[in-house]
């Protein structure tokens, strides 16, 4: 018999097993992150992000799975809140990150619509740079005329539309000249003739006798001028040859009426008194236009003109000619003398779709003294 010291009911001890831990971790265990808003986000998402494998991770432990009961496991409201809030992140994560998205999409569409849009024009804008590029591109074509009459000297300015002389100015620069003479801006100077012109409109065409090789002005369209245009306006004001101003079209389709008469248009030197009279509003400026004239649709502009200035040309900023300057406002100076004070911003130019319908007109002789 053997004697058996164990108490009466106690069971024979078993071997003591080792507690069986989970696998420690691919990457180490993230700390929660509190945002700027006070709200604490836990690591981890229910993709395995992160930690290389399936299922839900917890601050970069591998959930136990069913059955086991390894540590730090944790269940219950606390792990419920925990799943609620980081769907919530996500939800507002892709809310921001689908606006940021579609805000990129925008920025990069209306970049890539950019590229292809039509390039702005060197002189596009009336800073310093656009005005002086017209300029220098239209200047050639812009010449000085001197027409001598029976009762003197009247100057204005004109544009050269043909490489072989031709030359659009105002009637009253040329009307009842005996001689005419012609200035170009190398400072050259040549005879010209007198080809045709129409009173009824203010026109008038020359013929540089003997030029071969000019630059001639390109025609525009003033049918597409708009108010607000920016122009810029090149002629001969008061003699002085070249004289470049600029400004914008401030008015279109003025009537302005203009007279027909000899010598009472351009620069009239011998003569003084007021200067370039015409009519708008029923108003008479610039002195008396007499009893004949005429009247046309005029594009307004604030750039400065003075007398000498007619005949010459405004142009639009891509170096077009779009109208014909022909007309001014100037007030007297008020010295009893009749001189006028100089340009205040009132200047009326002859739309170039008129002179290009009435090319042909005045290359057979004009139209004489009507109104064709």
């Amino acid at each position: 018999m053997t004697d058996d010291t164990r108490p009466y009911g106690a069971q024979e001890p078993q071997p003591q097993q080792p507690y069986a831990y989970p696998q420690p971790p691919a990457y180490p265990p993230q700390p929660p992150v509190t945002t700027a808003s006070g709200v604490t986000v836990w690591p981890g998402d229910g993709a395995g992000g992160g930690n290389g494998g399936g299922g839900s991770h917890y601050a970069g432990f591998s959930e136990p799975q069913p059955g086991s009961a390894a540590p730090g496991h944790r269940s219950g409201p606390r792990a419920r809140k925990t799943g609620t809030l980081l769907a919530a992140v996500a939800i507002v994560a892709a809310l921001v990150g689908g606006g940021s998205a579609a805000l990129v999409g925008e920025l990069t569409s209306r970049g890539d619509s950019t590229s292809h849009s039509t390039p702005v024009q060197n002189a596009s804008s009336k800073s310093a740079g656009g005005v002086a590029a017209v300029a220098k591109a239209v200047s050639p074509s812009i010449v000085e005329i001197k027409a001598s009459t029976t009762s003197g000297q009247s100057t204005g300015s004109g544009v050269v539309i043909t490489g072989d002389g031709e030359i659009i100015t105002n009637n009253h620069v040329v009307a009842g000249a005996d001689t005419v003479q012609v200035a170009f801006s190398d400072g050259s100077k040549k005879t010209a003739k007198v080809v045709g012109t129409d009173p009824g409109k203010d026109l008038a065409l020359i013929k540089v006798q003997g030029a071969s090789g000019l630059k001639a002005a390109a025609l525009g369209d003033s049918g597409k001028v708009k108010v607000g245009d920016e122009v810029v306006a090149i002629g001969s004001p008061e003699g002085l040859t070249g004289t470049v101003t600029s400004g914008i079209v401030s008015a279109l389709d003025r009537d302005v009426t203009v007279s027909k008469e000899e010598g009472r248009g351009g620069q009239q030197r011998e003569r003084g008194g007021p200067q370039w009279p015409f009519e708008f509003g029923g108003n008479q400026y610039n002195g008396d236009t007499g009893s004949s004239k005429t009247t046309y649709k005029a594009i307004q502009t604030d750039a400065s003109l003075n007398p000498g200035n007619s005949g010459g040309a405004l142009i639009n900023m891509n170096g077009e000619i779009i109208g014909i300057n022909s007309a001014m406002y100037a007030p007297a100076s008020g010295g009893g003398s009749g001189e006028s004070a100089g340009s205040v911003g009132l200047g009326f130019a002859i739309p170039v779709d008129t002179v290009k319908a009435d090319l042909a007109k005045l290359r057979a002789g004009g139209a004489g003294g009507g109104n064709g």
